[in-house]
């Protein structure tokens, strides 16, 4: 079960991986709050200013850039990096703080089901700044480059039968569980035995289906790869081929199949209600262990908002 907790920003990281490259695109420059997985504050600190570097690797492990495609890649990087550190850290800082405030005390549902909307307004935002480049280092892809980014995606497919798709039940069960419990003891600290019993219970319940969600998810990569042969065929302008890569980006992340995007509705409606449930059943010293937490989140984002560094300049083109 995939679980918006009452940091909704926690399950970034871990959607990350189960996103297809354009998705990740969209996502590339909110490599703050993946950090915020890794450990800590300090950590935080310590990753984001990396964050050029990360990104061009994850990227070009789908692509496998040229000479000429890596100078590219890496200015424009650069480019929306610098305008993510000064414009969109402190709007992440504003949504940790107000989250600090409400999680001392009970939530809802639509609480946490709107934290999740912010944060994904944020990465849309993150996404069209960034979609010009993304757009001209598509159009310079070739047939080899898409076919490693086919064997990366197979990669891709493989490592989630494996973190998803154990044949065993229990096996399956006890992962996705210890994933959960993984998450919530980021924020809340060490969770007890009743509430692991709840935890077990809610991902048990749970209707995430991994078999239908793989399925969606390799028809969505072959959209992806469609849409950019079809955009080199076509010998797209790059208004051209931003406008469908901004559909293509939609499409990945809300699956084009109404079928499928009622399931995702229905798994995030469920992820909101445990979340809240959970959560209202937490102790007065995990609610304070959580403000906290946020609170030194949302501070190391404003410290590295307002470090030195180069102004940003126009969206990378």
């Amino acid at each position: 079960m995939r679980v918006p907790l009452p940091a909704a920003m926690i399950t970034i990281s871990s959607a990350m991986r189960s996103l297809p490259f354009v998705a990740r695109a969209r996502i590339i420059f909110a490599l703050a709050l993946c950090s915020l997985l890794l450990g800590g504050c300090s950590v935080l600190r310590i990753t984001y200013p990396q964050a050029p570097t990360l990104a061009y690797w994850m990227i070009d492990n789908y692509v496998d850039f040229t000479s000429a495609q890596t100078t590219r890649a890496r200015e424009a990087i650069g480019q929306v990096y610098a305008w993510h550190r000064s414009t969109q850290l402190p709007v992440y800082a504003g949504l940790l703080q107000r989250a600090q405030a409400e999680v001392v005390s009970s939530v809802t549902p639509a609480q946490i089901c709107g934290w999740v909307d912010e944060v994904q307004a944020q990465m849309n935002t993150s996404f069209e700044y960034a979609l010009p480049a993304v757009a001209e280092i598509a159009l310079t892809l070739d047939a080899q480059q898409l076919a490693h980014m086919q064997g990366r995606f197979d990669k891709t497919n493989a490592d989630f039968r494996d973190d998803f798709m154990q044949p065993d039940p229990k096996e399956r069960l006890k992962a996705s569980v210890k994933r959960s419990v993984d998450r919530l003891e980021i924020l809340y600290d060490t969770i007890d035995d009743k509430q692991r019993e709840e935890v077990v219970r809610a991902v048990a319940a749970s209707p995430f289906d991994p078999e239908r969600w793989l399925a969606d998810r390799i028809a969505r990569q072959q959209i992806v790869l469609q849409t950019v042969r079809r955009l080199q065929r076509d010998r797209a302008s790059p208004a051209q081929a931003q406008a469908a890569l901004r559909v293509l980006a939609n499409q990945v992340q809300q699956s084009p199949n109404p079928a499928m995007r009622e399931a995702q509705d229905r798994l995030k409606r469920y992820g909101c209600e445990f979340g809240a449930r959970f959560h209202n059943a937490t102790t007065p010293k995990q609610r304070k262990f959580a403000a906290e937490r946020l609170k030194g989140w949302a501070d190391d984002l404003r410290t590295l908002a307002a470090e030195p560094k180069d102004p940003p300049g126009p969206p990378p083109t």
